[in-house]
């Protein structure tokens, strides 16, 4: 029909930037994104695409544990600026896998860490990651929540230092030399992390790629998970008045029904202030031979019946041994571990009825 113009509809997602079939390909071994559940939980990175000098502070329903994050002068980590964890974590597992020694100090090629997070590998992409690695260090963290299972307070950056080992002449870098902070360190050395869509490092809003985070820590592999708004507003870390949360969530649900973008997971919104995320069921199942199968000692059961008083212990331990395989834990200390489960499934159940 004359006059009738067809207007170019925009993709919510970047450009696929890799070459096709290929993720990543590293000097010593391939490497599936993984995300450390700690910061997929709490919300450390910033949303804002501008400068974040907010102080934050969370607590949990019980007041006792919390976690305060301070910028520095550059702002707050942003959640573009996390990508450097995720391929650091990803490599560290990807060796812990293959039973190799690994180190809180990770030397990596700056193009490889662009090529897998998705960036451009010009000027701007070094540019951004030298920024990216000022904020990571800059950003500091209180917190008493434990990551591995030990209980402390810590103070720390996200990352304790970056160096830049080599440097091209016209200033682009070569190899970057990162030091993990404790906490992360210790969260990836108990397994505490979650496999991550590769599709994450296409999303283009910082709220999108948050959403798609809480959905895969609290979702996981079961069919749907509610959320109130304002408990959703608050694991975001969003800054936006309720109005103004609301309506983001609603045009990133109205995008995904018009492109069907998000990876895993699709979202509807439910009156009066409901979100639920529904499970694609395209998350992958870790390997049988890759879930924890060890057994438990005696004193673990005994524990265990005085942490959960009137439970069956030996259902505790089948919700346990589900929730490690949901989660893809590998638990260090495996009796230690189950007996804070049963603690933490009193807390929440109380005695059965």
């Amino acid at each position: 029909m004359v006059g009738d113009i067809t207007k170019e509809v925009r993709s919510p997602l970047l450009p696929d930037r890799q070459e096709q079939g290929d993720f990543f390909v590293c000097d010593i071994f391939d490497a599936a994104p993984k995300g450390d559940m700690a910061s997929m939980a709490h919300p450390i990175f910033s949303l804002s695409t501008k400068p974040d000098h907010r102080v934050r502070r969370y607590e949990d329903s019980t007041g006792k544990n919390y976690l305060e994050v301070k910028p520095s002068s550059d702002g707050l980590a942003t959640i573009h600026d996390r990508d450097v964890l995720i391929f650091c974590i990803s490599q560290i597992i990807a060796a812990l896998n293959k039973g190799q020694k690994v180190s809180q100090t990770v030397r990596l090629k700056a193009y490889d860490l662009l090529k897998a997070t998705n960036r451009v590998t010009d000027g701007r992409g070094y540019e951004g990651l030298r920024a990216a690695l000022a904020r990571l260090q800059g950003t500091q963290i209180e917190t008493n929540i434990a990551t591995g299972g030990t209980e402390q307070l810590d103070i720390f950056s996200i990352i304790d230092r970056a160096r830049i080992v080599r440097e091209t002449r016209d200033g682009r870098m070569q190899e970057v030399e990162i030091k993990l902070s404790d906490w992360v360190f210790n969260a990836i050395q108990h397994r505490e992390v979650l496999t991550l869509n590769r599709n994450y490092f296409r999303l283009r809003k910082p709220l999108e790629r948050r959403m798609y985070e809480l959905a895969r820590k609290h979702c996981g592999r079961q069919p749907e998970w509610r959320v109130s708004l304002d408990v959703l507003q608050r694991k975001c870390g969003s800054s936006s008045t309720g109005r103004e949360f609301k309506r983001l969530v609603l045009n990133v649900i109205e995008q995904n029904d018009l492109h069907d973008h998000m990876p895993d997971y699709t979202m509807r919104f439910e009156e009066p202030q409901t979100v639920v995320f529904v499970s694609r069921g395209s998350v992958p199942c870790p390997p049988a031979e890759d879930s924890w199968t060890g057994p438990l000692s005696p004193d673990a059961y005994h524990d265990a019946r005085l942490a959960a008083p009137g439970w069956d212990v030996y259902y505790l331990e089948s919700r346990w041994r589900k929730w490690l395989g949901e989660n893809e834990i590998e638990p260090k200390s495996p009796d230690r571990h189950f007996v804070k489960f049963c603690q933490s499934w009193q807390e929440k159940h109380g005695r059965p009825r």
